[in-house]
Protein backbone atom coordinates (compact mmCIF):
# COMPACT_ATOMS: atom_id res chain seq x y z
CA UNK A 1 0.00 0.00 0.00
CA UNK A 2 1.08 3.23 -0.96
CA UNK A 3 0.13 6.40 1.54
CA UNK A 4 0.91 9.84 0.67
CA UNK A 5 -0.83 12.20 3.07
CA UNK A 6 -0.80 16.40 1.80
CA UNK A 7 -0.37 17.97 5.52
CA UNK A 8 -1.30 21.71 6.38
CA UNK A 9 -3.20 22.72 2.81
CA UNK A 10 -6.22 25.07 2.28
CA UNK A 11 -8.34 23.13 0.19
CA UNK A 12 -10.68 23.83 -2.07
CA UNK A 13 -12.34 21.00 -2.79
CA UNK A 14 -14.72 22.17 -5.53
CA UNK A 15 -17.72 19.90 -5.49
CA UNK A 16 -19.53 22.57 -3.04
CA UNK A 17 -19.96 26.36 -4.00
CA UNK A 18 -16.87 28.10 -2.39
CA UNK A 19 -15.92 25.86 -0.01
CA UNK A 20 -12.74 26.11 1.69
CA UNK A 21 -11.56 23.05 3.75
CA UNK A 22 -8.10 23.48 5.98
CA UNK A 23 -6.42 20.40 6.51
CA UNK A 24 -5.25 16.86 5.45
CA UNK A 25 -5.61 15.13 1.97
CA UNK A 26 -5.09 11.12 2.43
CA UNK A 27 -4.27 9.26 -1.05
CA UNK A 28 -3.89 5.41 -1.19
CA UNK A 29 -3.14 3.69 -3.90
CA UNK A 30 -3.74 6.71 -5.95
CA UNK A 31 -7.00 7.61 -4.80
CA UNK A 32 -7.93 10.10 -1.98
CA UNK A 33 -9.26 8.34 0.91
CA UNK A 34 -9.94 11.46 3.42
CA UNK A 35 -10.17 14.68 3.04
CA UNK A 36 -10.27 17.41 6.42
CA UNK A 37 -8.66 16.79 10.03
CA UNK A 38 -5.45 16.48 10.71
CA UNK A 39 -4.02 12.79 9.52
CA UNK A 40 -1.28 10.65 11.80
CA UNK A 41 1.52 9.74 9.58
CA UNK A 42 3.48 6.79 10.02
CA UNK A 43 7.08 5.81 9.30
CA UNK A 44 6.45 4.69 5.93
CA UNK A 45 4.05 7.25 4.50
CA UNK A 46 4.97 9.99 2.15
CA UNK A 47 4.58 13.41 3.56
CA UNK A 48 4.41 16.81 1.72
CA UNK A 49 4.03 19.39 3.97
CA UNK A 50 1.35 22.00 2.22
CA UNK A 51 1.60 25.02 4.63
CA UNK A 52 0.81 28.25 2.57
CA UNK A 53 -0.41 26.13 -0.40
CA UNK A 54 -3.70 25.71 -1.47
CA UNK A 55 -5.04 22.52 -3.02
CA UNK A 56 -7.40 22.28 -5.73
CA UNK A 57 -8.13 19.75 -8.36
CA UNK A 58 -5.87 20.11 -11.17
CA UNK A 59 -7.09 21.67 -14.54
CA UNK A 60 -8.68 20.16 -17.25
CA UNK A 61 -7.73 21.36 -20.95
CA UNK A 62 -11.14 20.47 -22.45
CA UNK A 63 -9.94 21.48 -26.40
CA UNK A 64 -6.92 21.23 -27.90
CA UNK A 65 -4.85 20.35 -31.01
CA UNK A 66 -1.58 19.77 -29.15
CA UNK A 67 0.63 18.92 -31.47
CA UNK A 68 0.08 22.33 -32.94
CA UNK A 69 2.59 24.27 -30.77
CA UNK A 70 4.94 23.78 -33.70
CA UNK A 71 3.22 26.86 -35.48
CA UNK A 72 2.80 28.69 -32.22
CA UNK A 73 3.60 32.41 -32.78
CA UNK A 74 3.75 31.15 -36.44
CA UNK A 75 1.17 33.69 -38.80
CA UNK A 76 -0.47 35.52 -36.09
CA UNK A 77 -2.88 38.58 -36.94
CA UNK A 78 -4.29 37.52 -39.80
CA UNK A 79 -8.05 39.09 -40.37
CA UNK A 80 -9.91 35.96 -40.13
CA UNK A 81 -10.27 32.38 -39.25
CA UNK A 82 -10.42 31.74 -42.48
CA UNK A 83 -7.39 33.11 -43.68
CA UNK A 84 -5.31 31.64 -40.49
CA UNK A 85 -6.25 28.26 -41.73
CA UNK A 86 -5.35 28.68 -45.31
CA UNK A 87 -2.08 29.80 -43.53
CA UNK A 88 -2.03 26.38 -41.54
CA UNK A 89 -3.70 23.73 -42.98
CA UNK A 90 -0.48 23.99 -45.30
CA UNK A 91 2.20 23.19 -42.66
CA UNK A 92 -0.07 20.18 -41.25
CA UNK A 93 0.11 18.55 -45.15
CA UNK A 94 4.01 18.10 -44.22
CA UNK A 95 3.79 16.74 -41.19
CA UNK A 96 5.37 13.01 -40.62
CA UNK A 97 4.49 11.09 -37.23
CA UNK A 98 7.50 11.93 -35.53
CA UNK A 99 6.88 15.72 -35.47
CA UNK A 100 3.78 14.89 -33.41
CA UNK A 101 5.25 12.81 -31.03
CA UNK A 102 8.17 15.27 -30.63
CA UNK A 103 5.82 18.11 -30.54
CA UNK A 104 2.89 16.26 -28.45
CA UNK A 105 6.19 15.70 -25.64
CA UNK A 106 6.54 19.09 -25.35
CA UNK A 107 2.60 20.18 -25.53
CA UNK A 108 2.47 17.45 -22.57
CA UNK A 109 5.13 19.44 -21.00
CA UNK A 110 3.85 22.73 -21.14
CA UNK A 111 0.10 21.37 -19.98
CA UNK A 112 2.05 20.06 -16.50
CA UNK A 113 3.75 23.05 -15.78
CA UNK A 114 0.98 25.19 -16.12
CA UNK A 115 -1.34 23.07 -13.76
CA UNK A 116 -3.21 20.33 -15.74
CA UNK A 117 -3.56 16.57 -16.33
CA UNK A 118 -6.15 15.91 -18.52
CA UNK A 119 -6.53 17.16 -21.94
CA UNK A 120 -8.70 15.91 -25.06
CA UNK A 121 -7.16 16.44 -28.12
CA UNK A 122 -8.44 16.84 -31.46
CA UNK A 123 -5.21 16.33 -33.91
CA UNK A 124 -3.64 13.39 -36.49
CA UNK A 125 -1.47 10.67 -35.95
CA UNK A 126 -3.43 10.14 -32.76
CA UNK A 127 -1.35 7.14 -31.44
CA UNK A 128 1.85 9.78 -31.27
CA UNK A 129 -0.09 11.68 -28.76
CA UNK A 130 -0.78 8.92 -26.60
CA UNK A 131 2.58 8.02 -26.50
CA UNK A 132 3.32 11.49 -25.34
CA UNK A 133 0.58 11.56 -22.87
CA UNK A 134 1.69 8.15 -21.19
CA UNK A 135 5.19 9.82 -21.04
CA UNK A 136 4.17 12.31 -19.32
CA UNK A 137 2.17 10.44 -16.88
CA UNK A 138 -1.17 12.27 -17.47
CA UNK A 139 -4.82 11.73 -19.03
CA UNK A 140 -5.54 12.67 -22.10
CA UNK A 141 -9.01 11.71 -24.04
CA UNK A 142 -7.53 11.23 -27.47
CA UNK A 143 -9.92 12.45 -30.39
CA UNK A 144 -10.40 10.18 -33.33
CA UNK A 145 -10.78 12.79 -35.88
CA UNK A 146 -12.95 12.60 -38.60
CA UNK A 147 -13.05 14.77 -41.66
CA UNK A 148 -14.20 14.70 -45.56
CA UNK A 149 -17.52 12.48 -46.23
CA UNK A 150 -19.50 9.08 -45.05
CA UNK A 151 -16.26 6.61 -46.82
CA UNK A 152 -13.71 8.62 -45.58
CA UNK A 153 -15.10 8.31 -41.89
CA UNK A 154 -15.47 5.11 -42.44
CA UNK A 155 -12.38 4.66 -43.36
CA UNK A 156 -10.79 6.50 -40.29
CA UNK A 157 -12.40 4.66 -38.24
CA UNK A 158 -11.73 1.40 -39.67
CA UNK A 159 -7.59 1.70 -40.29
CA UNK A 160 -6.90 4.33 -37.36
CA UNK A 161 -9.02 4.11 -34.39
CA UNK A 162 -7.50 0.55 -34.07
CA UNK A 163 -4.25 2.30 -33.71
CA UNK A 164 -4.99 4.58 -30.93
CA UNK A 165 -6.46 1.58 -28.93
CA UNK A 166 -3.55 -0.35 -29.15
CA UNK A 167 -1.71 2.24 -28.58
CA UNK A 168 -3.43 3.57 -25.21
CA UNK A 169 -4.05 -0.48 -24.30
CA UNK A 170 -1.47 0.19 -21.52
CA UNK A 171 -2.77 2.80 -19.87
CA UNK A 172 -5.20 3.23 -17.46
CA UNK A 173 -5.16 7.41 -17.85
CA UNK A 174 -6.02 7.68 -21.51
CA UNK A 175 -9.37 7.25 -23.17
CA UNK A 176 -11.30 8.24 -26.58
CA UNK A 177 -13.37 10.44 -28.10
CA UNK A 178 -14.59 10.48 -31.83
CA UNK A 179 -13.91 14.09 -33.38
CA UNK A 180 -15.81 15.10 -36.53
CA UNK A 181 -14.01 18.48 -37.21
CA UNK A 182 -16.74 20.79 -38.28
CA UNK A 183 -19.92 20.65 -40.29
CA UNK A 184 -18.15 22.69 -43.23
CA UNK A 185 -15.72 20.29 -43.32
CA UNK A 186 -17.39 16.77 -42.92
CA UNK A 187 -20.38 15.70 -44.60
CA UNK A 188 -23.76 14.72 -43.10
CA UNK A 189 -22.68 11.37 -43.68
CA UNK A 190 -19.78 11.51 -41.89
CA UNK A 191 -21.04 12.99 -38.71
CA UNK A 192 -23.43 9.85 -38.83
CA UNK A 193 -20.87 7.48 -38.94
CA UNK A 194 -18.88 9.58 -35.91
CA UNK A 195 -22.19 9.73 -33.81
CA UNK A 196 -22.40 5.97 -34.56
CA UNK A 197 -18.83 5.02 -33.31
CA UNK A 198 -19.09 7.25 -30.59
CA UNK A 199 -22.09 5.38 -28.81
CA UNK A 200 -20.93 2.23 -29.98
CA UNK A 201 -17.70 2.92 -27.92
CA UNK A 202 -19.68 4.71 -25.10
CA UNK A 203 -17.19 7.91 -25.71
CA UNK A 204 -18.10 11.77 -26.48
CA UNK A 205 -18.35 13.15 -29.53
CA UNK A 206 -16.19 15.93 -29.72
CA UNK A 207 -16.35 18.88 -32.47
CA UNK A 208 -16.36 22.83 -33.08
CA UNK A 209 -19.37 24.18 -33.02
CA UNK A 210 -20.60 28.17 -34.25
CA UNK A 211 -17.01 29.28 -33.53
CA UNK A 212 -17.47 32.34 -36.61
CA UNK A 213 -20.51 34.41 -37.42
CA UNK A 214 -19.39 33.04 -41.10
CA UNK A 215 -19.73 29.22 -40.53
CA UNK A 216 -23.65 30.08 -38.89
CA UNK A 217 -24.49 31.96 -42.26
CA UNK A 218 -22.56 29.48 -44.54
CA UNK A 219 -24.83 26.51 -42.37
CA UNK A 220 -28.41 28.76 -42.68
CA UNK A 221 -27.28 28.68 -46.73
CA UNK A 222 -26.54 25.67 -47.06
CA UNK A 223 -28.84 23.62 -44.61
CA UNK A 224 -31.56 26.14 -44.06
CA UNK A 225 -30.59 25.73 -40.64
CA UNK A 226 -28.06 26.91 -37.72
CA UNK A 227 -25.05 24.75 -36.74
CA UNK A 228 -27.13 23.76 -33.75
CA UNK A 229 -29.90 22.52 -35.06
CA UNK A 230 -28.43 21.36 -38.36
CA UNK A 231 -26.66 19.05 -36.29
CA UNK A 232 -29.86 17.77 -34.33
CA UNK A 233 -31.53 17.39 -37.08
CA UNK A 234 -28.94 14.77 -37.67
CA UNK A 235 -28.87 12.96 -34.60
CA UNK A 236 -25.62 14.42 -33.65
CA UNK A 237 -26.53 14.90 -30.10
CA UNK A 238 -28.22 11.38 -29.34
CA UNK A 239 -25.11 10.39 -27.20
CA UNK A 240 -22.69 12.01 -24.84
CA UNK A 241 -21.11 15.23 -26.71
CA UNK A 242 -18.96 18.04 -25.96
CA UNK A 243 -18.74 21.13 -28.47
CA UNK A 244 -15.98 23.54 -28.50
CA UNK A 245 -16.11 26.98 -29.31
CA UNK A 246 -20.09 27.51 -29.61
CA UNK A 247 -19.90 31.25 -29.84
CA UNK A 248 -23.07 32.01 -31.32
CA UNK A 249 -25.69 30.28 -29.70
CA UNK A 250 -29.67 31.35 -29.63
CA UNK A 251 -31.78 30.44 -26.77
CA UNK A 252 -33.57 27.63 -28.60
CA UNK A 253 -30.24 26.00 -29.41
CA UNK A 254 -28.44 26.41 -26.12
CA UNK A 255 -31.83 24.36 -25.02
CA UNK A 256 -30.93 21.49 -27.56
CA UNK A 257 -27.66 21.35 -25.79
CA UNK A 258 -29.16 21.17 -22.56
CA UNK A 259 -31.73 18.71 -23.26
CA UNK A 260 -29.03 16.31 -24.93
CA UNK A 261 -26.44 16.72 -21.48
CA UNK A 262 -23.94 18.78 -24.66
CA UNK A 263 -21.34 20.09 -22.76
CA UNK A 264 -19.98 23.36 -24.35
CA UNK A 265 -16.08 24.43 -23.90
CA UNK A 266 -15.19 27.93 -24.07
CA UNK A 267 -12.08 29.23 -25.73
CA UNK A 268 -11.79 32.64 -24.81
CA UNK A 269 -8.22 33.26 -25.65
CA UNK A 270 -8.51 31.56 -29.44
CA UNK A 271 -11.59 33.50 -29.85
CA UNK A 272 -10.08 36.98 -29.30
CA UNK A 273 -7.18 36.32 -31.35
CA UNK A 274 -8.74 35.54 -33.92
CA UNK A 275 -11.64 38.02 -33.38
CA UNK A 276 -14.33 34.66 -33.93
CA UNK A 277 -16.43 36.61 -31.28
CA UNK A 278 -17.23 36.52 -27.08
CA UNK A 279 -19.44 33.26 -26.25
CA UNK A 280 -22.15 34.58 -23.73
CA UNK A 281 -20.79 31.94 -20.79
CA UNK A 282 -22.72 33.04 -18.41
CA UNK A 283 -25.78 32.83 -20.00
CA UNK A 284 -25.03 29.46 -21.43
CA UNK A 285 -24.55 28.56 -17.49
CA UNK A 286 -27.74 30.18 -16.23
CA UNK A 287 -29.65 28.65 -19.13
CA UNK A 288 -28.23 24.86 -17.75
CA UNK A 289 -25.51 24.44 -19.74
CA UNK A 290 -22.32 22.83 -18.30
CA UNK A 291 -19.64 25.00 -19.33
CA UNK A 292 -15.47 23.52 -19.61
CA UNK A 293 -12.51 25.56 -20.79
CA UNK A 294 -10.03 24.98 -23.50
CA UNK A 295 -7.42 26.30 -24.79
CA UNK A 296 -7.61 25.49 -28.82
CA UNK A 297 -4.27 24.82 -30.28
CA UNK A 298 -0.80 27.01 -28.83
CA UNK A 299 -1.47 28.25 -32.87
CA UNK A 300 -4.33 30.23 -32.22
CA UNK A 301 -2.94 31.15 -28.54
CA UNK A 302 -0.47 30.74 -28.35
CA UNK A 303 0.07 28.90 -25.03
CA UNK A 304 -1.62 26.04 -23.14
CA UNK A 305 -2.17 27.71 -19.70
CA UNK A 306 -5.96 26.97 -18.58
CA UNK A 307 -5.31 29.29 -15.82
CA UNK A 308 -4.97 32.18 -18.21
CA UNK A 309 -8.38 31.05 -20.33
CA UNK A 310 -9.84 31.02 -16.71
CA UNK A 311 -8.89 34.82 -15.93
CA UNK A 312 -9.73 36.08 -19.35
CA UNK A 313 -12.95 34.49 -19.47
CA UNK A 314 -14.17 35.81 -16.28
CA UNK A 315 -12.80 39.44 -17.51
CA UNK A 316 -14.58 38.96 -20.90
CA UNK A 317 -17.60 38.42 -19.45
CA UNK A 318 -17.61 41.09 -17.10
CA UNK A 319 -17.24 43.29 -20.08
CA UNK A 320 -19.57 41.86 -22.32
CA UNK A 321 -22.35 41.80 -19.89
CA UNK A 322 -21.61 44.82 -17.76
CA UNK A 323 -21.85 43.09 -14.80
CA UNK A 324 -18.46 42.10 -12.86
CA UNK A 325 -20.24 39.40 -10.83
CA UNK A 326 -22.02 37.59 -13.51
CA UNK A 327 -19.34 35.22 -13.31
CA UNK A 328 -18.03 34.45 -10.02
CA UNK A 329 -14.47 33.27 -8.93
CA UNK A 330 -15.87 29.86 -8.54
CA UNK A 331 -17.90 29.43 -11.54
CA UNK A 332 -14.56 29.62 -13.24
CA UNK A 333 -12.39 27.44 -11.60
CA UNK A 334 -15.45 24.73 -12.09
CA UNK A 335 -15.60 25.44 -15.35
CA UNK A 336 -11.49 24.52 -15.42
CA UNK A 337 -12.04 21.59 -13.27
CA UNK A 338 -15.45 19.95 -12.61
CA UNK A 339 -17.08 21.43 -15.51
CA UNK A 340 -13.68 19.54 -17.92
CA UNK A 341 -14.15 16.20 -15.82
CA UNK A 342 -18.00 16.71 -17.16
CA UNK A 343 -17.37 17.62 -20.30
CA UNK A 344 -14.98 14.60 -21.08
CA UNK A 345 -17.26 11.64 -19.15
CA UNK A 346 -14.63 11.75 -16.54
CA UNK A 347 -16.52 13.09 -13.35
CA UNK A 348 -16.58 10.50 -11.50
CA UNK A 349 -12.87 9.86 -11.63
CA UNK A 350 -11.73 13.43 -11.21
CA UNK A 351 -12.30 16.98 -11.31
CA UNK A 352 -12.84 17.03 -7.36
CA UNK A 353 -10.96 16.63 -4.26
CA UNK A 354 -13.22 13.99 -1.98
CA UNK A 355 -13.20 10.71 -0.78
CA UNK A 356 -13.32 7.90 -3.59
CA UNK A 357 -11.89 10.26 -6.49
CA UNK A 358 -8.62 10.08 -7.89
CA UNK A 359 -6.24 12.14 -6.61
CA UNK A 360 -5.49 14.35 -9.34
CA UNK A 361 -4.43 17.25 -7.70
CA UNK A 362 -2.44 21.13 -7.77
CA UNK A 363 -0.67 22.74 -5.23
CA UNK A 364 -0.15 26.41 -5.43
CA UNK A 365 2.51 27.68 -3.36
CA UNK A 366 0.61 31.25 -2.24
CA UNK A 367 3.64 32.46 -0.14
CA UNK A 368 4.46 34.97 -2.67
CA UNK A 369 4.71 38.78 -3.54
CA UNK A 370 1.73 38.06 -6.28
CA UNK A 371 -0.35 36.64 -4.02
CA UNK A 372 -0.84 38.47 -0.94
CA UNK A 373 -2.88 39.23 1.29
CA UNK A 374 -4.92 36.03 0.13
CA UNK A 375 -8.41 37.40 1.57
CA UNK A 376 -10.91 35.10 -0.74
CA UNK A 377 -8.36 31.96 -1.81
CA UNK A 378 -11.17 32.07 -5.26
CA UNK A 379 -10.25 35.20 -5.92
CA UNK A 380 -6.35 34.82 -5.23
CA UNK A 381 -6.17 31.98 -7.73
CA UNK A 382 -8.28 33.57 -10.88
CA UNK A 383 -6.74 36.95 -10.65
CA UNK A 384 -3.87 36.47 -8.57
CA UNK A 385 -1.99 33.70 -9.20
CA UNK A 386 0.20 32.83 -12.29
CA UNK A 387 2.59 29.74 -13.37
CA UNK A 388 5.23 31.14 -11.03
CA UNK A 389 3.06 29.65 -7.93
CA UNK A 390 2.20 26.26 -9.23
CA UNK A 391 4.51 23.88 -7.22
CA UNK A 392 3.49 20.26 -7.55
CA UNK A 393 1.50 18.83 -9.22
CA UNK A 394 -0.17 14.75 -9.02
CA UNK A 395 -2.25 12.79 -11.33
CA UNK A 396 -3.97 9.48 -9.72
CA UNK A 397 -1.50 9.86 -6.83
CA UNK A 398 1.93 9.90 -8.73
CA UNK A 399 3.48 13.45 -8.34
CA UNK A 400 4.49 14.93 -12.09
CA UNK A 401 5.63 18.27 -11.01
CA UNK A 402 7.50 19.20 -8.00
CA UNK A 403 8.77 22.45 -6.50
CA UNK A 404 7.73 23.83 -10.17
CA UNK A 405 10.26 20.93 -11.77
CA UNK A 406 9.28 18.35 -14.32
CA UNK A 407 9.47 15.09 -12.65
CA UNK A 408 8.70 12.91 -16.20
CA UNK A 409 10.25 14.63 -19.06
CA UNK A 410 13.54 16.38 -19.65
CA UNK A 411 12.36 19.96 -20.66
CA UNK A 412 15.98 21.12 -22.14
CA UNK A 413 15.66 17.88 -24.49
CA UNK A 414 11.93 18.54 -25.66
CA UNK A 415 12.86 21.78 -26.88
CA UNK A 416 15.64 21.02 -28.89
CA UNK A 417 13.99 18.18 -30.35
CA UNK A 418 11.04 20.58 -31.05
CA UNK A 419 13.25 22.93 -32.51
CA UNK A 420 14.56 20.35 -34.64
CA UNK A 421 11.61 19.03 -35.96
CA UNK A 422 10.06 22.25 -37.04
CA UNK A 423 13.05 23.30 -39.01
CA UNK A 424 13.10 20.27 -40.27
CA UNK A 425 9.09 21.18 -41.80
CA UNK A 426 10.30 24.51 -42.73
CA UNK A 427 12.86 22.82 -45.57
CA UNK A 428 10.31 20.32 -46.74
Amino acid sequence: MNRLVIKNATILPMNKRDAVIQGDIEIIDGVIRSVGPALKCREEDEVLDAKNMIALPSFVNAHTHLAMVLMRNYKDSLPSLSAWLGEIWPIEDKLIEEDIYQASRLGVAELIKSGCTCFADMYFSQWQTVRAAKEGGIRASIGQTIFGDEQEARDRVENNLPRIVDEIASSDKISINIAPHAIYTCTSGAIKVAREAANTLDVPLHIHLAETKQEVSDSIKSFGLSPTRYLDSIGAFDGKTFCAHSVFLEDEEIEILVKNSASIVHNPSSNCKLASGIAPIAKYKDMGANIALGTDGASSNNNLSILKEATLASMISSVSTMLPSSLMPYDLLYMATMGGARALGLDGKIGSIEVNKEADILLFNMDKVNTNPINDPYSAILFSADKSNIDTLLCKGRKVLERGELLTLDESELIEKTNKQWNDILRR
